[in-house]
């Protein structure tokens, strides 16, 4: 098995509350600029220990999410030695086959591949994210009746294939990404949580 990664996932864009790629229409404004980072709590890479590591992608994209053709900014977390860089991009440039193979053929272009501080945390169900200075995130589940997050389930696309989401609104999106087009600071817009356990 090249991979095993357990952890947690924040992401966000600047569509409306609930973003309909997840369920394949197309978005709410034509395209869609999201960011999103995964914190991964336990991880192997072809051998290589990866846990305690963040990875973050900054992405365009043109229109329906499952037609592809992204625009990518890849992140790696400024505390990983080279082996550790090189075994993240690995994976999520998809060469590792499996789930994050599926997602990654999605992406039409890595305008960027870089080495960044990335901020992940999650207190009391509200989650924050920082991407060096390029992204800035805060973020909070909507809850059920009985207080537990609302959760989508089965969906057509996601970013943590296998597992549910818990669907989220951000407080504050804040995305300045030049190589890609994007620079935009909203609020009230769509924003994901989850856990996942990915293997491939």
């Amino acid at each position: 098995m090249p991979y095993r990664l357990k952890g947690d996932l924040l992401e966000v864009c600047d569509c409306n509350t609930l973003c309909p790629c997840w369920i394949g229409e197309d978005p709410d404004r034509g395209a869609c600029q999201s960011a999103l980072a995964y914190r991964i709590e336990e991880g192997e890479i072809d051998g290589v220990d990866v846990s305690g590591l963040n990875f973050g992608v900054a992405v365009f994209i043109p229109g329906n999410v499952l037609k592809g053709g992204w625009r990518a900014i890849r992140y790696v977390d400024d505390r990983a030695t080279p082996e550790q860089e090189q075994a993240l991009l690995r994976l999520f440039r998809g060469q590792l086959g499996g789930p994050v193979a599926d997602l990654a053929r999605l992406v039409g272009e890595e305008v960027a591949a870089r080495r960044a501080p990335i901020s992940f945390t999650v207190v009391k169900g509200k989650g924050t994210l920082r991407i060096g200075d390029g992204v800035a995130a805060d973020m909070e589940p909507y809850r059920g009746p009985n207080g537990e997050p609302t959760r989508l389930v089965d969906s057509i696309f996601s970013t943590i294939p296998g597992s549910p989401a818990y669907v989220a609104k951000a407080s504050r999106f804040y995305m300045e990404q030049p190589e890609i087009g994007v620079k935009l600071d909203l609020s009230g817009h769509n924003a994901i949580q989850g856990v996942f356990e990915l293997k491939g």
